[in-house]
């Protein structure tokens, strides 16, 4: 029975599950919260449902990691680390390079180094977790999964800007998108529910989170996402502005008195978006909470909602149709209001939800009105399945010797 352990990473958090295959069972998972600041989090959680916390200061990336492990085999859940066959890295970007998931190898590592820019945020904190990794279990294969490797179908009239061409040949300037996993994921569950073949469906998921994408699916492929070069662009987000005009960058800067561009490129990651427009929250329950006293959180949330019609209305436009809409992630998984006031601005393409259906938390439900043209639904991600199937894919081809 192997076991493999998915690895999500952030620049302040570490999220795990371990997984028994082939059952593909969840037997521990859990994470560190407030990597390197105090009051850092351990978390682990047993397949029964019971839990061991632990609150210390500045917890860093090498210690989380030996803490997982270490707890792992202290709790009783391994006997020995050996029982790992395989870990698997969520990476957000990949670039052209890589257009599936692959072992890592020491060529590869450095490819996932060298793709740092674009992924600032990311792609430096995901290849020290794997270096930690490496050196913690020495003789487990490790597997890289890409959030852009997805998006490597995507038609070129999508993935390009208008500027000119040479700057994509040289530099590699175009959208690569992002939240593939979890995308890739979703598609795939909700063609499994409809008892249809994903290249059967005309389909778009709404992964609605603190991050927040849209992709189009048309004929089994990924056609288009809302995500850009970086995670910056699209949709609204908890704290991203998404889609702004690029002329207003340098206007604000001048009238700021700002002289570096990632000083304002900072402010569009992590003072703008819901929070940036209500000045309350970036949290949409709060929001929620104080839009019916409170004229700008109640305009953030429209803001929010209207940002994700406009794009799903031109995806249907692009693949002609919609077989269903998918809700998914914290907000689009939770917020019955939100996913309400989406469906409401959409009838026009025969979306609708069910006022009972759509009254639910985090579980797997079809919500449309029955009869309806178009299937909704709320189907949970699961990033770290899609991880460790991968893991369980390329690890045939690369067994542990």
């Amino acid at each position: 029975m192997a076991k493999v352990l998915a690895i999500n990473a952030g620049s302040s958090t570490l999220k795990w599950k371990l997984f028994s295959l082939p059952e593909e069972t969840v037997i521990a998972s859990g994470m560190v919260d407030r990597l390197g600041l105090p009051n850092s989090k351990f978390v682990i959680k047993k397949a029964g449902g019971e839990k061991y916390s632990e609150t210390k200061d500045s917890i860093d990336a090498q210690e989380a990691a030996a803490m997982v492990l270490t707890r792992l085999k202290s709790d009783g859940i391994l006997e020995h680390l050996s029982e790992i066959t395989g870990v698997g890295h969520r990476i957000v970007a990949g670039g052209e390079k890589f257009k599936d998931s692959v072992v890592i190898t020491p060529t590869t590592l450095k490819q996932i180094k060298d793709l740092s820019e674009y992924a600032p945020l990311h792609n430096p904190t995901q290849a020290y977790y794997i270096e930690v990794f490496q050196q913690l279990l020495p003789k487990t294969v490790q597997v890289a999964v890409f959030d852009t490797s997805l998006y490597a179908t995507m038609p070129e009239v999508n993935y390009l800007y208008s500027i000119p061409y040479e700057y994509y040949e040289k530099f590699g300037a175009r959208k690569y998108g992002a939240h593939g996993t979890s995308h890739r994921y979703v598609a795939h569950r909700t063609a499994d529910i409809l008892g249809k073949k994903l290249e059967d469906l005309k389909l778009i998921t709404l992964h609605l989170g603190s991050g927040a994408s849209i992709t189009a699916f048309d004929h089994g492929e990924a056609i288009d996402t809302s995500m850009g070069f970086t995670p910056l662009a699209g949709i609204t987000m908890s704290t991203r502005s998404g889609d702004i005009d690029a002329s207003l960058i340098p206007f604000l800067m001048r009238h700021l008195g700002i002289s570096d561009v990632q000083d304002f490129i900072d402010i569009l990651n992590h003072k703008s978006g819901l929070l940036g427009i209500s000045g309350v929250s970036p949290d949409m329950r709060d929001l929620d909470a104080a839009e019916a006293t409170n004229r700008r959180a109640k305009l953030a949330l429209d803001v929010f909602a209207n940002r994700v019609v406009k794009y799903v209305g031109s995806y249907v436009a692009e693949m002609g149709g919609l077989d269903a809409l998918v809700f998914t992630a914290g907000v689009g998984e939770n917020s019955v209001e939100m996913r309400a006031q989406i469906a409401s601005q959409l009838g026009y393409f025969g979306v609708t939800v069910d006022d009972d259906k759509n009254d639910v938390h985090g579980q797997e439900r079809m919500i449309s009105k029955d009869g309806a043209p178009v299937d909704v639904l709320v189907v949970p991600t699961n990033e770290e399945l899609m991880i460790v199937r991968d893991v369980a894919r390329l690890t045939k081809k690369a067994p542990i010797k």
